[in-house]
Parts: structure tokens; sequence; C-alpha cells
């Protein structure tokens, strides 16, 4: 029987904690936060859990709530990612987060590879796994993707497109963190282009498709996200020589975003206004609503009726099999938002992120991992990409895949 540790009980955590809470060979769930209404909130609806508050800025603090845990699933903001990547090397515990950390160096290329090159044999050494970047997107994505190209005998190209299509009649940009959300935003975004992973423009390089999920035609852009960098690092070895990978985002989130970071009120640096010294970006930030988490404001915002209930998510694979010239698409199909609040009183967002999360820690919970060490999302063996989605079905999430000659 399995103890895990969640460690964040917001969006993505309680989505995974409820889900943990019914799994057979899960016997203890620690739910930790350092908000006591979240901590409160999840455990009182769960019959394994108990709660725990945790200031994950303090180590100590995560290293007492771990003790004897199997598992620690991160589900903090970015920079708390060392302190609980350390916390489980010293507790001897498996890790899992949902996204890779900026906190392990300035530059975030750099973060990530101290993961693989650092933290990686400290993991090994011990004996036990740490796996990151393990939500929807980064996560589920990655492994849709690592299926996409099981077609092919060579991959030249990816793209990852997401459409966040859910819009509610509040204002209401963001279902997700609004302050990951327009950090992401105010960067530049990273590609792989002819093998070299370069920055390219946020909010530029757009691309046009027509898919079914969507009326109208969807104009995708650039955004700093996880895939491109995670794929370079693993094009030759699990992505069969990929040179090009792009992820491309569209929605209201998007939508949204794109006139303040022309206007430079995405800016982190400080400026004058009027005698007062100010990042935009604080600024902005101040007056973008909270991402609904709880039940009844879900429900409330429901009732007050919604503009669009729809979104995608779909990999294009381009290369060859056979000699030929191949096109692989591929289409993950899963509730929307009043599906999901009616199947789990959460949002789409929650649901597809707590969700692909969950599934990769019940891999852990069901002995399917081989793997020690560190390895990110686009890393599972075709067995374990195979029992990842034959998983995913039962809980309505489903790959629908064309491929064609081209």
């Amino acid at each position: 029987m399995k103890k895990i540790l969640v460690l964040g009980v917001g969006a993505q955590g309680s989505a995974a904690a409820r889900l943990l809470d019914l799994e057979p060979n899960v016997g203890e769930i620690i739910c930790a936060d350092m908000d006591q209404k979240a901590v409160d909130g999840i455990v009182g609806g769960l019959t394994k859990a108990r709660g725990v508050l945790v200031d994950a800025h303090d180590k100590g603090s995560i290293v007492a709530a771990a003790r004897g845990v199997d598992l620690i699933l991160n589900g903090l903001p970015l920079e708390c990612t060392k302190n609980v990547l350390d916390a489980a090397l010293e507790v001897g515990a498996n890790y899992q987060d949902y996204a890779a950390t900026t906190a392990l160096d300035e530059d975030w290329v750099e973060s990530v590879r101290i993961q693989y090159d650092v933290y990686g044999p400290k993991f090994a050494a011990i004996g036990k796994l740490a796996l990151v970047g393990t939500g929807s997107a980064p996560g589920l994505i990655c492994v849709a993707t690592r299926d996409a190209v099981r077609y092919l005998d060579e991959c030249d190209t990816i793209y990852n497109f997401v459409w966040e299509g859910v819009e509610a009649k509040r204002f209401l940009p963001f279902w997700w963190s609004p302050v990951t959300a327009l950090h992401d935003m105010s960067q530049e975004a990273y590609a792989l282009e002819d093998g070299k992973l370069i920055r390219t423009p946020a909010f530029g390089l757009p691309v046009t498709r027509i898919f079914e999920e969507s009326e109208t035609a969807l104009i995708f852009r650039e955004h700093c996200h996880d895939e491109p960098l995670h794929y370079s690092f693993n094009a030759k070895t699990f992505f069969k020589g990929a040179k090009n990978a792009y992820f491309k985002y569209a929605g209201v989130g998007m939508d949204f975003a794109a006139p303040l970071y022309r206007a430079g009120l995405l800016s982190h640096k400080k400026e004058m206004v009027k005698g007062v010294e100010v990042a935009p970006f604080d600024l902005v930030l101040q007056h973008i609503p909270h991402a609904p988490k709880f039940k009844d404001e879900i429900g409330e915002i429901i009732k007050e009726g919604l503009v669009t209930d729809s979104g995608c998510m779909v990999i294009e694979a381009y290369g060859r099999k056979n000699g030929k010239s191949i096109k692989v698409e591929s289409h993950v199909l899963a509730p929307g938002l009043v599906e999901s609040y009616e199947k789990a009183g959460i949002t789409a967002e929650m649901y597809l992120t707590g969700q692909g999360g969950f599934l990769f820690s019940k891999l852990f919970v069901n002995d399917k991992y081989d793997q020690v060490g560190l390895i990110s999302s686009d890393m599972l063996s075709m067995n374990q990409v195979d029992t990842y989605f034959s998983y995913a079905k039962e809980l309505g999430i489903t790959l629908a895949t064309k491929v064609t000659s081209i």
C-alpha cells in the first residue's frame, strides 16, 4: 500500500488527490498546503486522507510532512521546486511535479538541464524516480506526442496545439494560475529548429488551423512552454530524430494578454509612474481574478452563463514511413467545463491537468515504472504510453489519430 504526500491542494493537487483516494493500492494520502481552507476542503471529502499545514518555502517543513511517504506529488508554484526535490532526496521518496522549474538557475534551459544532469543521478543513487512535467501540457500532451511518432520511421517536425476555448460571461481570462500564465506570456518562446533550441517572439509565428473542435479557423501563436525544451533534449532517443518542434497556443487568455504584451504591460522591469515605482506586470496581475478551484464558485460561474465551452489539444507529427512522407494528426478528446463539473465538480482545466497528472501517479501506485533517476513526461516507454491511455480511457480521455500520406 502506497503512502502519498500531495503537496499543494489547489486545482491540480486536489483533483489528483480525489482520484488517488479511489486507488486500491493507496493506503494514505497526506494533503498539505499553507491554506487551511484548501486542506480542510479536500480532506473532508476523502476517506484515506489527513491534512497538514506545510510552508514549502521551508525545506524542513516539507521533510517533516514527508517522512515515510512513497511519493511526493508537487503541485506547488515553481519557486518551491528545489526545496521539494531536496526534501524528497532527504526522506528517500519518489517525486512528481507538473512543470519544468525555473528555481535551479536564472536561465530556464540551464535549470532544466540541472534537473536531468544533477538531480537525475541523485535520485538514481537512492533507487528512486523523479518524474517532471506531468500535468496536461506538459504531461498528457507529451505522452500523446510519443504515441503519435510511433506511426513514423523518422520524424521531421512536431507541432503541439492547445486551444483554450472555454469562456465565461464573467471576466475570467485564465482557468489556471494567472501569475504562471502571465509570466509565460511575458517571455519569448522556445522552439526546436534544425536540431537547435532557439528563442522565438512571444505571440509570434502565427499558424492557422481548422480543427473539428472549433466552428471557425483558429490562429495559434508561439508561447513559452516546456514541450519544445524537453523534446530538444530527447529528440534522438524518444522522437525519432525530430529536428523541429513547436508549442502553439490560442484562446481567451492569449487574446487577453497579447495587447498587454505589445503595450509593455507584462514587463517585470520597475518604472516610475507619478512618483511611484511599480512593475507593470505586478499592476496587471493585481487586477486579474484568481482561477476558480472550489465547487461552489465553479457552479456559480456556470450558472451565470458561458460564451463557449470548447477547446482542443492536437498533435501534428510529420515524417516518413516506409520511405513515404506521412502526417500524423492526433486529437486528445476530454470533457469540457460543464461535463467536468458534472463528473467531478471541477473545471475542464482542473480535470485535464489533475487527471493527466493523476495518470502518471497511477502508473506509480501500480508499479508500472522500472526507471530510476529523473525523467520528463515525454520519456515513457511505449508500454507505459499504452498503459497510460488505457487508464485515461476510464476517465473519458481518449485519442483520435489519423495518419495520411502527404
